[in-house]
């Protein structure tokens, strides 16, 4: 997979955390990635159990497969999920494999996962999860996709270095594109997004963050 943030799109901090030199931002918390993921995306849409045969996860972005990676460590035998990112500037595959080998237990599963992405592929076959990533500006790409989601996870750049992917039409489209009853969680506590999703549809709810951060978010759709 080449594209978006290749070359001289990317910094290494301590030479294993991806920055973003476009957003100024890292690609996951410098305060353990994985266990953020766990924490925020998969607690904070009460998976694993809510996950069954069929159930939807949607993404705003993919960055390194991390998300995705944690959610395959749990789904449950005999279940497989469907999962759709939305992701404007895709990471090469050598970079992803360089970034997760900071997270040994991903790392471990990663093969098949940066075999395909390699390769070119999009959709993606991991056991228990069927994945596609679409690519381009989720500004363009949500409001035409035909899915929706049991659960979303809200995983772009920071709110003040990435608005784009948080703006109120985006958020709308979320809601649009959710399940009823169906959930988001993001890392953000930022008051606009709460803003935004609570005016979008969603019973939204603030709750502790992961790490150094105080506060993070979570919802449902009413």
């Amino acid at each position: 997979m080449t594209g978006g943030e290749q070359g001289q799109g990317l910094d290494w901090r301590d030479g294993v955390i991806p920055v973003s030199r476009r957003f100024d931002d890292p690609y996951f918390s410098l305060n353990d990635g994985l266990a953020e993921t766990r924490h925020v995306f998969l607690a904070g849409n009460d998976l694993p159990a809510r996950l069954c045969d069929g159930f939807h996860i949607a993404e705003l972005g993919f960055g390194t497969g991390l998300n995705l990676l944690a959610l395959a460590m749990v789904v449950p035998p005999g279940v497989t999920l469907r999962f759709t990112s939305f992701e404007a500037f895709p990471l090469p595959a050598d970079d992803i494999a360089r970034a997760l080998e900071h997270f040994p237990q991903a790392r471990a599963i990663a093969d098949p996962f940066l075999a395909q992405w390699a390769a070119g592929a999009t959709s993606l076959s991991l056991p228990g999860v069927h994945a596609e990533v679409i690519i381009g500006d989720a500004r363009d790409t949500l409001p035409r996709w035909q899915g929706r989601a049991d659960a979303w996870f809200l995983d772009g750049f920071s709110p003040a270095k990435n608005p784009e992917l948080w703006s109120a039409d985006l958020m709308a489209e979320v809601a649009r594109h959710t399940a009823p009853g169906g959930t988001f969680a993001t890392y953000t506590a930022a008051g606009h997004v709460r803003r935004a999703l609570t005016d979008a549809g969603f019973a939204v709810t603030r709750q502790p963050g992961h790490g150094r951060k105080r506060h993070m978010t979570t919802g449902r759709r009413i």
